[in-house]
C-alpha cells in the first residue's frame, strides 16, 4: 500500500510549517466567490493552507434576506447552522423547501439550484460551510421562483440593504 507522503518525506522543521494549521476566526478571507445576499469568508482553501480537496469557511446571511439562486457546479456542500434559522429552497424553480436551525447540517448535492433564506427578521444566520474541492465555484442563476416567499427581502448588488 503506497502513500503520497511517507514518514521520510518530512523532517521536524517541515512539519512545523506544513503540519496542522489553525486559522483564527478573525483572519478569514472574504476574497472568494460571492452570491448576492450572503457574505462568504474562506478559512481553508488551497491559497491559504494548500488544501487540495476541501474548501471551508463561514457564511452570514443578514436578517430577512435571501440569496439569489445559484449552484456550485460539481462540488458537494455541507452547511452547519451555528446561529439563526435557515430556510433552503431548491429545484429547477426553487419549488422545494426545508428549514434548519442551530446544530443542524444541510447537504447540497452537485448542480442543484438552490437559495439560502434567513427565516428570521431580526437575527443574522451564521453558518459554517465545507465543500468537496478547493475551488470556490458559485454559479449564479436567473430563476423565476414558483412562489416568492413573503416578507423576505432580496439582497443583491442593486439592493445591498434589501429590496422587494
Amino acid at each position: 500500500m503506497s502513500h503520497e507522503h511517507s514518514d521520510h518525506d518530512h523532517n521536524d522543521a517541515a512539519w512545523k510549517h506544513d503540519g496542522v494549521r489553525v486559522i483564527p476566526g478573525n483572519q478569514l478571507d472574504a476574497n472568494t466567490a460571492q452570491t448576492p445576499g450572503m457574505n462568504r469568508a474562506a478559512a481553508i482553501n488551497f491559497a491559504r493552507v494548500g488544501a487540495q480537496k476541501l474548501w471551508a469557511g463561514t457564511v452570514t446571511i443578514h436578517p430577512d434576506a435571501k440569496t439569489g439562486a445559484h449552484h456550485h457546479g460539481h462540488l458537494e456542500s455541507v452547511i452547519y447552522v451555528v446561529r439563526g434559522r435557515a430556510r433552503m429552497r431548491w429545484g429547477e424553480q426553487l419549488e422545494f423547501t426545508a428549514e434548519a436551525g442551530p446544530g443542524d447540517f444541510i447537504y447540497v448535492p452537485p448542480y442543484v439550484p438552490h437559495q439560502e433564506i434567513n427565516a428570521s427578521p431580526t437575527e443574522a444566520l451564521e453558518c459554517v460551510l465545507c465543500r468537496s474541492d478547493g475551488e470556490a465555484v458559485a454559479v449564479n442563476l436567473d430563476i423565476e421562483p414558483v412562489e416568492k416567499p413573503e416578507s423576505v427581502l432580496w439582497v443583491d448588488p442593486t439592493h445591498p440593504k434589501g429590496g422587494v
